[in-house]
């Protein structure tokens, strides 16, 4: 995949989010109420999981893989200018910037606010990525070094 694309893709990913925290706080809410009664219907799932309401755990769920794909996006975008090590963190310090700049975004959208436990969750799906890339790259040097 050459350069643009994969530019492209992480404009587009970054587009995707801003959009989805241009929702209003109502219209957020019947986003994740669709959801909810789409996985209440396919599924026996509670109403509220240790006393937390369903909705607030999908919202959550979102904005932890929303931030894990762009992590992946940022990681292939980044490693085209950097050495593999640098972009798994570099890719990092870009998803937790936008995180704060989304969760900044918010402040200034009707019925929602900007909560920094959203940029740590935001974050740790950014962090869960760059896991499963760095195993997968650990995996990869162990099985190059066994067949030598």
């Amino acid at each position: 995949m050459n350069k643009k694309i994969k530019w492209l893709l992480v404009l587009i990913w970054m587009m995707v989010i801003f959009c989805f925290s241009q929702q209003s706080g109502q219209e957020s809410s019947e986003t994740s109420g669709l959801v909810e009664s789409i996985l209440n219907y396919f599924t026996f799932i509670p109403s509220s999981i240790f006393g937390i309401e369903l909705q607030v755990l999908i919202r959550k769920a979102a904005h932890f893989t929303e931030y894990f794909i762009l992590y992946v996006l940022c990681f292939n975008l980044v490693k085209e200018y950097k050495p593999r090590a640098q972009s798994l963190y570099l890719a990092l310090i870009i998803v937790f910037l936008y995180a704060c700049s989304d969760e900044i975004h918010q402040a200034f959208i009707p019925g929602r606010a900007c909560a920094f436990t959203d940029v740590l969750i935001d974050t740790a799906g950014g962090t869960l990525a760059m896991l499963i890339l760095m195993i997968k790259g650990f995996i990869k040097q162990s099985q190059r070094v066994n067949k030598v």
